[in-house]
């Protein structure tokens, strides 16, 4: 098992912490309801288009780019081995993370083909908003999917995502762990792989 491993599994405390981003104090619950609600009504417009997989995924990675703090949730996944990285890598891994994010959770919001997602409430958590969609599909029950909204990067955005629980920014932290653990700590070999997965 690698160092960055252990520091990773070793520091998880600690880490959970940022997930809160440190500033959030002019953001307002209407501000972030509204973020959520155009990114909802965005992402509805997509699995409503009856494109091909290839064009939604295009589009929910422009949807990605629109409402996600995408640097904060690279910089996150790729947590202490960031420290080890050169700007040029954090700049090509931000780049091939943003695709891989898009590829993995656009095939999640296609499954919605035929459903809806609206939003249900807004709950200030500390420095940050929790608004929390309702996903309606047809034929299973609908079930919660939350976003976590800040506006510690300058503008409104959501820095976290739990479908059905499942926390987007401990997850992709323990899959690019993994990718770095299979190629030994190499981030160029990781950022390579990192472009064909998900």
């Amino acid at each position: 098992m690698r160092l960055g491993m252990t520091r990773r599994s070793f520091g998880l405390g600690a880490l959970a912490l940022a997930t809160t981003p440190a500033t959030a104090w002019a953001l307002n619950e209407g501000q972030a309801r509204k973020l959520v609600d155009g990114l909802v009504g965005a992402i509805n417009k997509v699995i409503d288009s009856g494109k091909s997989e290839a064009r939604m995924i295009r589009e929910f990675e422009q949807i990605f780019r629109r409402y996600a703090d995408l640097s904060y949730v690279a910089a996150y996944a790729m947590g202490s081995d960031g420290r080890r990285a050169t700007a040029a890598q954090k700049k090509a891994f931000t780049a091939a993370f943003t695709g891989y994010i898009s590829r993995k959770y656009g095939k999640r919001f296609r499954e919605f083909i035929g459903g809806q997602l609206e939003v249900t409430k807004v709950k200030k958590v500390k420095n940050y908003y929790a608004v929390t969609t309702l996903a309606k599909l047809r034929g299973q029950s609908p079930f919660e999917v939350s976003f976590h909204v800040s506006d510690r990067s300058g503008k409104d955005l959501f820095f976290n995502m739990y479908i059905e629980g499942v926390n987007l920014l401990l997850t992709e932290r323990t899959e690019i762990g993994a990718m770095l653990d299979k190629r030994r700590g190499d981030i160029n070999a990781m950022i390579n792989d990192l472009k064909k997965a998900g």
